[in-house]
């Protein structure tokens, strides 16, 4: 079916996003289970957050609150990394833009096994200060992560953390029902609308599964992060 002229944009919008999404769509939702993953497990493993800033804030001002000074420091240097991952994903996005056929989202998910693995390694050999090299290798993989994954179809994603892609879900909803004119279009799919709530779901089950995992296995189970990663990787670089 056409569109019409006052629909011009919604199809056009959604005939970018069919171009480019189904490849992408994937990747996002698998990227997100690892976020999610990756910051339920280091929660239950360091009481820390390694996936985004705002609750390692509420954490070093809750033990800013209660006077204990060594509470902060697992946190903002977790906020620290996260915001140096994902400035550094940038620096090394840039001149591999150059070569057009180097893969550049395999190349941080590679950097991201190998902080995994180091981290896992890390906790579970009882290395002194292993707690704080944990937390600093994970936050810097998630930001790498963050950093280098941001689009989907031409719309803005993240995949390390929800508040922003909850904010995103609800405005775009909303904004979709209140310029629909034709009400038979109400009930149209929106691709944006269906790869945020897929993100959202698939970091859901990632926190979950990595809790679990922890859970049973320790620091090891952090592991299973990188295993995700690794054929991800893999497959990215084949296509």
């Amino acid at each position: 079916m056409s569109c019409q002229p006052k629909k011009a944009a919604q199809c056009q919008r959604r005939s970018a996003f069919s171009n480019t999404s189904q490849a992408g769509t994937w990747v996002s939702l698998s990227l997100a289970f690892v976020g999610g993953y990756g910051d339920a497990a280091s929660f239950v493993l360091a009481k820390t957050f390694t996936g985004h800033v705002t609750g390692n804030l509420v954490l070093a001002a809750i033990a800013v609150a209660a006077l204990d000074w060594g509470a902060t420091l697992a946190p903002l240097s977790a906020i620290v990394t996260f915001l140096i991952g994902i400035f550094v994903s940038v620096l090394i996005v840039r001149p591999l833009k150059a070569w057009s056929s180097w893969p550049l989202l395999p190349t941080i998910m590679g950097l991201e096994v190998i902080l995994i693995v180091a981290a896992s390694f890390a906790l579970s050999s009882g290395l002194a200060h292993g707690v704080g090299i944990f937390v600093i290798f994970v936050s810097l993989a998630l930001g790498l992560q963050n950093g280098a994954f941001r689009r989907v179809g031409g719309f803005s994603v993240h995949t390390t953390y929800l508040t922003g892609m909850i904010t995103s879900l609800i405005s775009t909803e909303a904004e979709q029902y209140a310029s629909e004119e034709d009400p038979r279009d109400v009930g149209t799919p929106n691709p944006t609308i269906s790869v945020l709530c897929g993100i959202w779901i698939a970091f859901v089950l990632g926190a979950g599964t990595g809790a679990a995992m922890v859970f049973h296995l320790g620091a090891l189970g952090m592991l299973g992060a990188a295993l995700l990663l690794i054929p991800l990787a893999l497959r990215k670089v084949q296509s």
